[in-house]
């Protein structure tokens, strides 16, 4: 139960922080390309690299600091759902490229946030 509650509370500011970095990015480049799913998804694909490896490599994390925010927080964050949600709504409007160039840029972008984290957490060890 206890670790149940820990996710529950990391979900709930990942989704917290996801709503504002959403919305500001609405501000920030308008409607036209959904910057604030992609940019949630690249942060968090960096920031869950640095946790689990700081926490399994460096023993920095407990077993449940690293559910809090791998599970939870970094699992409230990021969102596929979203993503596949608004790569449907381009291809549903016939906008192929668009759709094809968010899939590319997500993915490479999500790889990319892990490797750029894994360079940095080994260079720091």
């Amino acid at each position: 139960m206890y670790r149940l509650l820990l996710v529950t509370l990391g979900s709930g500011v990942g989704g917290g922080l996801r709503y504002l970095f959403g919305l500001w990015t609405l501000r920030a480049f308008g409607t036209g390309f959904p910057f604030g799913t992609l940019g949630v998804n690249v942060i968090g694909s960096f920031l869950i690299t640095v946790i689990v490896h700081l926490g399994l490599n460096r023993g920095l994390f407990s077993e449940d600091v690293r559910l809090l925010l791998t599970t939870g927080m970094m699992g409230g964050l990021t969102t596929y759902s979203a993503f596949n949600y608004e790569t449907m709504r381009f291809f549903e409007a016939g906008d192929y490229r668009m759709g094809l160039l968010y899939i590319c840029v997500t993915l490479l972008g999500c790889l990319l946030a892990a490797l750029l984290a894994t360079l940095l957490v080994r260079a720091l060890s």
